[in-house]
């Protein structure tokens, strides 16, 4: 990994070299927007846009083919890198990934065969369990495919985004992300807004009744930062860390993560700990 992040960062024709070749490749060409997010953490939005309008052309073919996952992140790793880099900040960084869900909503919405054949595809798996499965309303089961598609981009948007922060870190600023990520913690109005619209649009107060997830994971991520600061102040093994992310495979406890960022924003418990030590 290593290795492909150099070879990127030694010029415009090695990194559209590399983005195009991984573009070309199954599941490798999930790290094309990581590829295009360093050249714009490290040399900026038009460089990167240089390297991206290459990258699209193997992304675009995916995307013909029925695969609209890459194109999608290449967008979103792009804009978010940009927001990283100007800001300096995970925080809007974050928040501006919503837009990456909502974004990838829309591209499947505008790809009706596609969410169809996704939809008969969820059918078949639930009707080839042992167990019944109450029937589900077809435009309830759409509602809640391109909402958790809309998730999953996010989400992956953000996890490729640090991948491309730590290549960063890692080729000409060692330890940075490491200590980036552990001191990441919400503003205490921003986490209270996330989680009070989360809170009515669970309740479908709100026209955003389908997009909890949305504002739950800056705060899952916070949480996830809080957790790695505090292993890190305490020095423990990494052992905590393995133990950690497998109790995150419970949605529950996932959840759970959040409300620890929500006191978090408010009590720093990082902070306290170390000025306590």
């Amino acid at each position: 990994m290593r290795g492909l992040a150099q070879y990127a960062m030694n010029g415009r024709r090695q990194a559209i070299t590399a983005a195009l070749l991984c573009g070309l490749i199954p599941l490798a060409n999930m790290l094309t927007p990581a590829i295009v997010g360093l050249v714009g953490l490290r040399h900026g939005p038009r460089e990167a846009l240089m390297v991206a309008a290459w990258a699209a052309l193997p992304l675009f073919g995916w995307a013909m083919a029925g695969d609209i996952t890459p194109l999608i992140l290449l967008v979103g790793v792009f804009v978010l890198a940009t927001v990283l880099r100007q800001s300096s900040s995970w925080q809007p960084t974050m928040l501006v990934a919503i837009l990456v869900g909502v974004g990838a909503e829309l591209a499947l919405r505008l790809r009706p065969e596609f969410l169809v054949l996704l939809t008969e595809q969820v059918e078949m798996f639930m009707a080839s369990g042992n167990t019944e499965m109450p029937a589900v309303p077809p435009d309830m089961m759409q509602g809640v495919l391109i909402n958790l598609f809309g998730v999953m981009h996010m989400f992956l948007a953000i996890c490729l985004l640090m991948l491309a922060r730590w290549w960063q870190a890692l080729l000409f600023n060692p330890g940075g992300f490491q200590q980036e990520f552990h001191q990441f913690r919400l503003q205490p109005s921003v986490a209270v807004a996330l989680m009070v619209l989360f809170v009515l649009a669970s309740f479908g107060i709100t026209a955003l009744s389908g997009w909890t997830m949305y504002f739950v994971l800056p705060l899952f991520f916070a949480g996830v930062a809080l957790v790695h600061g505090l292993i890190g102040i305490k020095k423990l093994s990494r052992l905590w860390l393995i133990a950690f992310y497998m109790l995150m495979l419970n949605p529950p406890l996932a959840q759970l993560l959040a409300v620890f960022a929500l006191a978090d924003s408010w009590y720093d418990f990082r902070g306290r700990i170390q000025k306590q030590s």
